[in-house]
């Protein structure tokens, strides 16, 4: 029997350890970002709506599945590290918001909160693009 085949199946740590970025890596991670930004924004807006505005009970009702769906979204990036993918997320998360505002109640973001969005696409990129060793 060989030593491979006696050897147990490697940790989730390992794994990450050995885990490269590619371009296919990095677009399927900024892709599931977007996407996740996308439905937790227009989820909380649906619930947001049905509450504080006029928008009947059923919004909030909808707007509640696609916050569920959104939770399995981040589940799908490449890297097992979930505050990793959570920390980073939060930066797309912040513009994303600025931009939904903008598109659906008309708030423009201000000076402020563009230099404040870019520093967190900044530190969300740091956060989860840094080049890191194996082990």
């Amino acid at each position: 029997m060989s030593d491979e085949a006696s050897s147990p199946p490697p940790s989730v740590s390992e794994e990450a350890d050995s885990f490269e970025w590619t371009t296919a890596n990095i677009a399927l991670s900024v892709v599931l970002f977007l996407l996740a930004g996308v439905a937790e924004i227009s989820g909380g807006w649906m619930v947001w709506i049905s509450i504080r505005g006029s928008k009947p009970w059923w919004y909030a009702l909808i707007g509640s599945f696609v916050l569920i769906l959104y939770g399995f979204i981040p589940c799908w990036q490449p890297t097992d590290n979930f505050g990793r993918i959570y920390a980073a997320y939060g930066g797309f998360f912040i513009v994303l918001s600025f931009l939904f505002g903008w598109a659906v109640d008309g708030n423009k973001p201000d000076r402020g909160d563009i230099v404040g969005g870019g520093v967190c696409m900044v530190g969300a990129g740091l956060i989860y693009f840094w080049p890191r060793s194996n082990g």
